[in-house]
């Protein structure tokens, strides 16, 4: 078993001499397909451009090839979060208030194994959730995982810096 932790203290000093923040760091694929997946984000617009990308995957490369904390073969992903990103920090809840988010919880609470609703914020270790049965508290050591949920409102907070470029087509010659 991978231990996304110890790599995640590992790279994070790369990440944010970069510039970024470390979003997440998952194995994902299984067997079949090990990937090693890094999310991170520019702290200022929490997003990523490609070029971004590359320097962030060029940079990592070298540190995972000496350090080898993976036993074996397995494919690096560099990635910004995406717009139905993943809430894995605390920070998160209070960034993300007034957005909808679906949360999973580790161990059944009220005999639910996961909450919807609108994020109301976090305090300490208790995230708070408005939802139609009424607000509902999430202990953050009981998430297994959460994202935001793609809405209008999402979208419009999230829009690109920069759309440049969007409404060309490069039409190649065929012979």
């Amino acid at each position: 078993m991978t231990d996304t932790a110890a790599i995640a203290r590992l790279i994070e000093p790369a990440v944010k001499e970069l510039g970024f923040e470390l979003v997440r760091v998952a194995m994902i694929g299984g067997k079949s397909d090990p990937t090693l997946q890094v999310m991170a984000e520019r702290p200022d617009t929490r997003q990523l451009h490609i070029d971004d990308c590359a320097d962030l995957s060029r940079k990592l490369s070298d540190i995972l090839d000496e350090a080898d904390p993976i036993e074996e073969a397995y494919r690096l992903e560099v990635s910004s979060p995406g717009i139905d990103r993943p809430l894995t920090r605390r920070a998160d809840y209070a960034d993300w208030a007034g957005h909808e988010a679906r949360i999973r919880f580790e161990q059944p609470v009220d005999g639910a194994k996961q909450v919807s609703g609108i994020i109301e914020g976090i305090d300490g270790d208790t995230i708070r959730v408005a939802t139609t049965m009424g607000e509902r508290t999430v202990d953050f050591a009981n998430i297994a995982s959460a994202k935001l949920v793609l809405t209008d409102k999402l979208i419009n907070a999230t829009a690109p810096l920069s759309t440049d470029g969007a409404e060309e087509i490069f039409e190649t010659e065929e012979d």
